[in-house]
């Protein structure tokens, strides 16, 4: 199999599911240190690390800090905030950390469907 060139990551999960939070973070900055293009997305109870503060209240044992974790990721990749989930949360644009955008479904759909692509849900 050919190794994927950009990986989607879509994160569902807020802070009451700290494993497939930690996971899904530590996965997409162990893919930016390998060279590999990745797209971040927060979308249902992760739509609030999109709110300033939010990431660093987020602590799992043996688990990186996830507020450096989601700065690398600004940095460095593109993060997303889902659009429905926004309006749910009643989380405005302009309301996120600056770097994250907000896009939807659309979009989503446009990433994946790239060459040499690959998408994870957590």
């Amino acid at each position: 199999m050919a190794r994927a060139s950009r990986l989607i990551i879509k994160l569902t999960a807020g802070a009451q599911d700290a494993e497939r939070v930690a996971q899904a973070f530590s996965v997409a900055t162990t893919a930016l240190a390998s060279g590999i293009s990745v797209s971040f997305w927060l979308t249902g109870d992760a739509s609030w690390f999109a709110i300033p503060g939010k990431a660093s209240e987020f602590s799992l044992p043996h688990s990186a800090p996830l507020d450096q974790m989601l700065a690398t990721l600004i940095a460095e990749a593109t993060v997303t905030l889902c659009t429905q989930c926004a309006v749910r949360r009643n989380i405005n644009d302009g309301d996120q950390i600056s770097g994250i955008r907000i896009a939807g479904a659309a979009t989503f759909v446009e990433e994946i469907m790239g060459d040499a692509t690959r998408a994870l849900v957590y």
